[in-house]
């Protein structure tokens, strides 16, 4: 598991550093301009679910079959995911770059932020391609076992990303000063040079390279295995994405302060669970590969290891952050009014994000083994029922304002956990039905 996490790990802590020298380099513009990005990225999030459809379900087939032997059938369902992410990819990206303005009143952006916003939208939306196709290609990659590659192409990426907020916030080299235009253009680059990367990777991810004629070749049978393992956790992501996309609008009715606040612990937040979620994607590679290879004891026990040890890097790392939240805090803003109440917040963290790690590791595997269904069933409901309807009784009928938000969404975290965790206890995926190819022990993963 730890082979398979530790390039994660090193990839998604480069993400949250450089995501943070990101929201440092913005918060140089105003703080009005990270509110814009923390509100814009969450819809971002929420159009990726789009790809989560496609990515995620064909993620846990290509392991299931490495697991099980089969080759030939994880090839395939690679080709066909590049081509489905490349449609929608287009069609969100047109749908975006057209109709900026009005997804930016649909945000319930403040006012004063509409034009910034609608602009902002406006460049990193109409790229949606690349930010899909970055996703898809890195997915199919990981569930091969080569976690390395991803890792490297995400430094280079995010390096350039950096170096490119630079040249237009601060105007060096002669550039002339864009701003949150600059940053939109950078994201962009960088991630049309990420997917080059990732696509040249993804052709040699196995034995023979995938030609042409790969991606005209639609096997339906594998294709409605992709459906029915992607369907519903892509239903259960859409549904958590939108569900803080809708609890975000409500923090923005509450005025500019409360969505920096919101959006700078955000990205604070990401320090406590993103070792965590490597663990977290590296065991749903390894149960996947272990149940395609009908190894379901060896399965079960790798998800209580890695939730084990999710739960002692999480807790560290959210101790960590109530010690020095404040001084972090200092270095995006200086308004005291936004670093006194994201004190306040943080105290929040020390529930909420091990509540967090109880769901992520679990979940997985669950979706892992094909149980994606109960998943999306014990997802959906409650999300919506506790976390956004909390945000709303708690934060806006009752005056809590962003301490609202926090405790509607340690409910709805502690309720999933006790019921994902639940689940995986009872073993019901080892009562049923082997995969197809499951009698083919080769070539397991991670094992």
């Amino acid at each position: 598991m730890f082979r398979l996490a530790w390039p994660i790990m090193i990839e998604l802590f480069l993400q949250f550093m450089i995501g943070t020298a990101d929201t440092l380099m913005v918060s140089r513009i105003s703080d009005d301009a990270v509110a814009v990005v923390g509100l814009s990225n969450q819809f971002f999030q929420a159009v990726i679910m789009l790809f989560a459809l496609v990515s995620g379900g064909a993620g846990i087939v290509i392991s299931r079959s490495l697991g099980a032997g089969r080759e030939k059938d994880a090839k395939s369902v690679a080709a066909m995911c590049v081509v489905l992410i490349a449609g929608i990819g287009i069609a969100a990206s047109a749908a975006l770059s057209a109709g900026s303005g009005f997804f930016a009143e649909l945000l319930q952006t403040p006012d004063r932020l509409q034009g910034m916003a609608s602009q902002y939208i406006g460049i990193v939306g109409g790229g949606t391609l690349w930010i899909g196709a970055v996703m898809a290609l890195g997915t199919v990659i990981r569930s091969t076992g080569n976690t390395r590659a991803p890792m490297l192409v995400a430094l280079g990426m995010n390096a350039i990303h950096l170096v490119g907020n630079y040249v237009f916030i601060f105007g060096a080299f002669g550039i002339p000063k864009l701003g949150l235009t600059g940053v939109a253009i950078s994201t962009l680059a960088s991630r049309i040079i990420a997917c080059a990367a990732l696509f040249w990777i993804f052709r040699r991810s196995f034995s023979t390279p995938i030609g042409r004629r790969d991606y005209f070749r639609f096997d339906m049978p594998l294709l409605k295995e992709v459906a029915r393992v992607g369907v519903p956790m892509a239903v259960s992501s859409a549904s958590w994405t939108f569900s803080q996309l809708v609890i975000f609008s409500m923090v923005a009715s509450m005025g500019a302060e409360q969505l920096a606040v919101r959006t700078y612990l955000n990205t604070m937040e990401s320090f406590c669970f993103t070792l965590g979620w490597a663990i977290a994607l590296a065991v749903q590679i390894q149960v996947a590969a272990h149940y395609g290879a009908g190894e379901h004891d060896k399965a079960f026990k790798s998800a209580l290891r890695a939730l084990l040890w999710g739960e002692i890097i999480v807790i560290a790392n959210v101790l960590l952050l109530y010690g020095f939240g404040k001084p972090v805090l200092s270095m995006f803003t200086d308004n005291p009014d936004i670093i006194r109440l994201g004190v306040g917040v943080i105290l929040c963290d020390l529930l909420l994000q091990p509540l967090k790690m109880a769901n992520m590791p679990i979940g997985n595997s669950l979706n892992a083994v094909g149980d994606s269904r109960y998943v999306m069933m014990i997802s959906v409901p409650v999300q919506w029922g506790v976390s956004v309807v909390g945000t709303y009784v708690f934060g806006i009928a009752f005056g809590w304002l962003i301490y609202g938000v926090y405790a509607a969404m340690i409910a709805d975290e502690a309720i999933r956990a006790a019921l994902a965790n639940r689940r995986w206890l009872q073993r019901k995926f080892m009562r049923r039905d082997r995969p197809a190819a499951s009698r083919a022990a080769s070539g397991s993963i991670g094992g």
